[in-house]
């Protein structure tokens, strides 16, 4: 199998920058940084042996106010890179001895979200012997055994099944040739899709394990899991149940059931071991809020302030390098990318503990968007907004054009909004476009038949939301 960072070695931290522009407009210095970081994961992979355990990531600490695209890029750069990736929030986790999670469960998460990643990748690996192994025990529902065929099974009724009826007289081998040949009957018929509606009863097996949970002591969340484990067996986990249920539906309910059986489950938790610690990026959002300086409304004083730097001291062992026990195995740390971000508009980075300052080498200052950047992010990403609105009407039949000059009256709204309210970046044209679209979602399809055009100009824009955007107390509960 592939190692995690196979497939982007062809790809130069120039060309990682231009998928990234794809998405995200502008912020150029962020992008140029964490494409050298992914470039870097497979540098250090080709590396001499005896270098690979010395090299260290190059941790980024990216710092700009909400909605100026720091969580896109490094949800996109995990995807890019086909590695574990989870975003967790600072501000969510309390040191040891608080009610609250502890900074060891980002890691065991992560961990997760590896396992399911490998193992998906495996069961595609088997997919078609796992198909060919599901049709061959639906063959065995339709073609029972003689003595018991019955309800479910094939009977003489059934098109293109003409059997003679057997004698006392006739041979074993004549009935199995016959059985074999009706068995080849029903197999053409299961390849073309003639038996898909048909309906039969299957057996799969049941967890109940998942119907349990059970809760370890705080900061032993792997204790709570193992004991799930032991009390899911106890209750007769792994029992079969019958479903009556479609051909084509238990195609695919017993092809996952044998694609199951077909993968070794050791090796993967090997290899996603293995991605983790060597692939493995997580996104550390908010870091700003546990940082000393910071002052918030639900701030109770001192003991906060406490709080929020044992979450940092906790934090730093994980960040240089330490192992974390997780129900798959071991963890090892050194060699995860991490990428924290924060607004730091109440507290600066200095205002973190200098070990864990250090921790974060680089540093990336993103820039607010203005009008310019509105625009290009309405029309230019793979996934803009209006290229969504046009999508979610075309399932109604309905098309949606967006005049230049209407997305440019809608981009300058916006940013007037950010501007006189709160500026909280691109998520603020989601509450452009949602209001200025709201009656045409509504009215379709009942007021606005399928089969209709509607455009969006300058002026439809300025009719509906130029009174609303130029009232400051109309904006700020409204956009």
């Amino acid at each position: 199998m592939p190692s995690a960072t196979e497939h982007v070695e062809d790809l130069t931290p120039r060309q990682i920058v231009e998928e990234l522009d794809k998405y995200i407009i502008g912020q150029e210095d962020a992008k140029k940084n964490v494409a050298i970081a992914l470039r870097n994961r497979w540098r250090r992979q080709n590396a001499p042996k005896e270098m690979r355990d010395e090299i260290m990531p190059n941790n980024i600490i990216m710092i700009g106010p909400t909605g100026v695209g720091k969580t896109e890029i490094a949800r996109r750069l995990a995807r890019l890179a086909r590695a574990p990736f989870i975003k967790v929030e600072a501000s969510k986790f309390t040191e040891v001895g608080y009610v609250g999670r502890d900074v060891d469960s980002m890691i065991r998460d992560l961990t997760d979200i590896a396992v399911n990643m490998v193992q998906e990748e495996h069961k595609e690996e088997v997919q078609d012997r796992a198909r060919e192994l599901a049709e061959e025990r639906i063959l065995d529902i339709l073609i029972p055994p003689q003595d018991q065929r019955a309800g479910n099974g094939a009977s003489e009724n059934d098109p293109g099944f003409q059997v003679e009826p057997s004698t006392t007289t006739e041979s074993s081998s004549e009935n199995s040739s016959l059985r074999q040949r009706t068995r080849e009957k029903f197999r053409n018929k299961l390849e073309r899709g003639d038996l898909d509606d048909r309906e039969i009863e299957i057996e799969v097996s049941t967890d109940s394990s998942s119907m349990m949970q059970v809760f370890g002591p705080m900061g032993m969340e792997e204790m709570g899991v193992d004991l799930e484990e032991l009390f899911g067996n106890l209750g007769g986990g792994g029992k079969q149940k019958t479903r009556r249920v479609t051909v084509e539906e238990a195609r695919e309910i017993l092809t996952q059931e044998e694609a199951q059986k077909l993968i070794d489950m050791d090796q993967v938790k090997e290899d996603a071991l293995e991605r983790v610690q060597q692939a493995g990026i997580v996104f550390v959002d908010e870091i700003d809020k546990v940082a000393a300086g910071t002052r918030t409304r639900d701030d109770g004083g001192a003991g906060q302030g406490v709080s929020r730097q044992g979450v940092q001291r906790d934090l730093l062992p994980i960040v240089e390098g330490s192992n974390v026990q997780t129900k798959h195995g071991m963890v090892k740390t050194d060699h995860i990318l991490f990428v924290a971000s924060g607004a730091f508009h109440a507290s600066k980075p200095s205002d973190l503990i200098p070990e864990l300052q250090g921790r974060f080498p680089i540093r990336v200052e993103l820039n607010n968007l203005d009008e310019e950047d509105f625009y290009e992010i309405l029309t230019k990403p793979k996934n803009a907004l209006i290229k969504q609105y046009r999508a979610l009407l075309r399932s109604e039949n309905v098309s949606i054009e967006f005049e230049d000059d209407g997305v440019r009256e809608l981009a300058k709204i916006a940013a007037q909004v950010n501007a006189d309210v709160e500026n909280i970046g691109a998520r603020r044209l989601h509450t452009v476009l949602t209001t200025l679209l709201e009656d045409l979602l509504f009215d379709v399809p009942e007021e606005i038949p399928p089969g209709s055009s509607v455009t969006v100009d300058a002026e439809m824009v300025k009719d509906r939301l130029s009174s609303i955007a130029s009232s400051r107390d109309l904006s700020q509960y409204i956009l």
